[in-house]
């Protein structure tokens, strides 16, 4: 990832912004319970920066490759996603499950290049079945 400008940083500059830019989690949009189980991808789909990754048990927003154009809230057909300060208190949890979901997978540039994951949180893990056409 040292690319330009990074280059002509000096080194301990660079490991100084490397560590602000791993330490970062600050959220754009956040996506909660309503989407668990139900994975509609309606919201991938209208995203222009393909930000929306996919995991086992629900969609996740990187907040680094956001640009917070919120094209996704809008069409989101179970009112999903929620710019962070404005997450229902009983969804609070999922806020940490978006930024968890992250941990391992990073900033991979775009969520086609990865496909599905298997990095739900343990939080998500834990959930009972949700969404589905017996609720």
């Amino acid at each position: 990832m040292d690319t330009w400008p990074y280059t002509r940083v000096p080194l301990r500059a660079r490991t100084a912004l490397r560590a602000i830019r791993e330490e970062r989690t600050e959220l754009t949009y956040i996506i909660a319970e309503p989407c668990v189980d139900l994975l509609d991808r309606a919201c991938v789909e209208e995203c222009p920066v393909d930000c929306i990754y996919e995991g086992d048990r629900m969609l996740y927003i990187q907040p680094d490759e956001c640009v917070d154009c919120g094209a996704c809230e809008p069409v989101c057909p179970v009112e999903a996603i929620f710019y962070e300060d404005d997450v229902p208190d009983e969804w609070e949890p999922y806020v940490n499950a978006n930024v968890d979901f992250f941990d391992d997978l990073g900033s991979p540039g775009g969520a086609s290049k990865v496909g599905k994951t298997s990095h739900d949180p343990a939080f998500i893990k834990g959930l009972p079945p949700m969404n589905t056409e017996e609720d």
